[in-house]
Formats: structure tokens, C-alpha cells, sequence
């Protein structure tokens, strides 16, 4: 009798065991897969990581860094993941992922030797945003505020030149968006409207592809006005700086029509604006 109740027990015993492996392999919400990232060492997952992005499997080497700065947060090990979590989700095009997996290291770790490269990575991420001028130019503004980063606070970096760049692009894209709207109120004859925007480009985006054509925007849109002394100080500031321009030329044959000709005035906000793009700031 007694043995045949331990020879139960142990059946119970087994079937109980039998029926939780079972229940773990059908529950939906557990993945076996996925239960070796908790135990393995960091160094293991960042080897890891590193192989799978060789191998371009970035979704695994996400999943390999993300675990590491998960289970070991604040170490060594999870700072380095972080910065490789980063790059992979720009990599796979997971851009906002990117931008707050770097936007969380920079907090962290501003003075770490990898925060150049992160802050760089960030706004590579913001500049692969950037759309068409006739669209938000929300990402522009933001590339020209973390690039600029790079530049200000890692200026003896190795990504300052493309930094550098990307925010002349980011730049470019600014002045175009005005000189858009600029257009768009000079079709139809909202003169002051227009001659608002074109005076931002020539204020504050001397320095970008626009500047020709935003001046002699600025001619026309005075001389449409009347007052000539304005269209003629832009014509002349226009000639000033690039006399061999088609926009130039254009502006030069308007003043004719009403026998003027390029003359700067001393005191317009033209002429003083004409003085810093002389200057190249």
C-alpha cells in the first residue's frame, strides 16, 4: 500500500512538472527565445551585437544592445551599448527610436569619449528628416542646433567637417522655405509680406544658395512698391557681390524701365546688411 501511494505521488509529481513546461511553451506572451538575454554576461551580448551587425542583422544586434543597457543600466558596459543602440536604429531608418536613444546618452554621458560621435549621430538623424522646402522645416532647425553641438563642444573632433556642412545644407533648406513664401505673397502682390521674407534670407542667411535671388526679390518687390530708393540700394548691394549674376542682370534691366540704376543708400537696412555679407558673416 505504501508503495503504491509513493508511486503515485511521483506520477502527480511528473504530470505537474509536465503540465507547466507545457504551459510555458503555449502561453502567448512568453517567448523562449528571448530568455537567454537576461542571463547572458554584457560582454557576451555586445560581442554579440557586434557580430550581427556584421553580419547586417541589425534587428538582432538591437535586441542584443537594448537587453545589455536593460539588465546592467549605468555600467560600462551599458553606456558602450547605448551608443551602438543608437547608431543601429538610425541604420534600420527607426529615426525617432535613434533620437531618443541619443538624446539619452548625451544626458548621461556629455563628457564620455564617445558623446562626439553620439551628438553627431543625432544630427545626422534630424538631417535625415529633412524634406522639401515646401514642406516643415522643423528638421532643418534642429540638424543646425546638434550639429552645431559637434562643432561648439567637440571642436577637435573628426566630424566637425560634416558637421560643418550639414548645416549649411540645414541652412540652405531655411532660406528656401522663406524665399517660398516670399514667392508665393509676391504672386499674388502682397508686397510687404513678401519683402518680409526676403529680408530674412538677406538678415539672416547671407551665407546660403538664396541670397542672389532674395536681393533681387527685394528689387522687384520695392520697385512694384515705388519706393525705388530701396530697390535700387538692393540692386547695387546685389552687384556689389555677385556682378556677373543672371539675378543681377534681371534687376539691372527693371531699374532701366524707369531710368534708374543700381545706387546704395547709406541708410538702409539693405546697405547695412550689404556690409555683413561683404564681410562673409
Amino acid at each position: 500500500m505504501m508503495k503504491t501511494a509513493r508511486a503515485l505521488f511521483a506520477s502527480l509529481l511528473v504530470l505537474s512538472a509536465g503540465a507547466s513546461i507545457s504551459g510555458c511553451q503555449s502561453d502567448p506572451d512568453i517567448d523562449i527565445t528571448k530568455l537567454g538575454l537576461e542571463t547572458d554576461p554584457p560582454d557576451v551580448l555586445y560581442t554579440q551585437g557586434l557580430a550581427n551587425m556584421k553580419a547586417g542583422n541589425m534587428a538582432e544586434a538591437a535586441r542584443k544592445f537594448d537587453a545589455i543597457d536593460r539588465e546592467n543600466p549605468f555600467s560600462e558596459w551599458a553606456r558602450k551599448a547605448l551608443v551602438m543602440s543608437t547608431f543601429v536604429k538610425y541604420r534600420q531608418g527607426k529615426l525617432d527610436d535613434a533620437l531618443a536613444s541619443g538624446n539619452r546618452y548625451m544626458a548621461q554621458y556629455p563628457k564620455s569619449q564617445d558623446a562626439a560621435y553620439v551628438q553627431y549621430l543625432v544630427g545626422l538623424t534630424y538631417s535625415k528628416q529633412i524634406v522639401d522646402v515646401t514642406q516643415d522645416q522643423r528638421a532643418a532647425a534642429k540638424t543646425i542646433e546638434a550639429m552645431q553641438a559637434v562643432v561648439d563642444n567637440y571642436p577637435n573632433s573628426e566630424y566637425v567637417d560634416d558637421a560643418q556642412a550639414k548645416i549649411r545644407f540645414a541652412r540652405d533648406q531655411l532660406a528656401g522655405k522663406e524665399m517660398q513664401i516670399g514667392r508665393y505673397y509676391m504672386e499674388r502682390k502682397e508686397y510687404l509680406a513678401a519683402i518680409s521674407r526676403f529680408r530674412i534670407v538677406v538678415e539672416k542667411y547671407p551665407n546660403t544658395n538664396q541670397i542672389e535671388e532674395a536681393l533681387a526679390r527685394l528689387v522687384e518687390a520695392y520697385y512694384a512698391m515705388g519706393i525705388v530708393d530701396e530697390a535700387q540700394t538692393a540692386a547695387a548691394v546685389l552687384g556689389h557681390n555677385y556682378p556677373d549674376s543672371q539675378w543681377y542682370a534681371d534687376s539691372y534691366k527693371l531699374l532701366q524701365t524707369g531710368g534708374a540704376e543700381p545706387r546704395e543708400n547709406k541708410g538702409s537696412w539693405i546697405a547695412a546688411a550689404g556690409k555683413k555679407l561683404l564681410l562673409g558673416s
